[in-house]
């Protein structure tokens, strides 16, 4: 694992320790707790406020110049978080904790998604501060779109070769239109 680094992302200021914690997930085993982590090149997904619903999206191995011409505005970039219009000034406002961990005790659960999961009690070896998320989304050459509605892209993206994300999209205050 080197040069991995995980993030566990949080508004919560002081993290000192993170147990593990029984998922809700029907595809993990129940009886097993896990720490969670975010790698390095999948945490803009998370450069949002928490409940901030979200289509994240960016290029895989599979994607297509005809996806990547449709999706993006730029050839440069090859990643792109949408949010609602009513979550703007909330994330303008929002400071997040980054707790970065030794990746050690982690093993990747999800590659598409860059979660990783480790059994054990986790201390984090440092914590950064972001209190300007749009600049840290667009240092990332992350291009940042605001919307009315979510479902229009996600449902498109979904259809796409573009690796993908919906978080937190049952905070949609817009429902499909189709």
């Amino acid at each position: 694992m080197n040069g991995l680094r995980l993030f566990h992302v949080s508004e919560e200021p002081d993290i000192r320790v993170f147990e593990p914690r029984l998922p809700a997930r029907k595809d993990l085993d129940p009886d097993v707790g896990l720490v969670w982590a975010i790698d390095e090149a999948h945490l803009p997904n998370f450069l949002t406020p928490r409940d901030c619903p979200r289509v994240a999206y960016h290029v895989g191995p599979q994607t297509t110049d005809e996806d990547r011409r449709r999706f993006f505005t730029s050839p440069e970039n090859s990643y792109a978080v949408v949010i609602e219009a009513g979550w703007f000034s909330v994330m303008r406002d929002t400071t997040l904790f980054l707790y970065e961990f030794d990746p050690r005790d982690f093993r990747l659960q999800d590659g598409i998604a860059g979660y990783y999961v480790a059994e054990k009690t986790q201390i984090p070896v440092k914590k950064h501060v972001l209190t300007d998320l749009y600049g840290e989304l667009l240092r990332k050459k992350v291009e940042l779109r605001v919307t009315e509605n979510l479902w229009n892209i996600a449902d498109a993206v979904k259809e796409s070769t573009l690796n993908w994300s919906l978080c937190r999209m049952k905070n949609a205050v817009m429902r499909r239109t189709k």
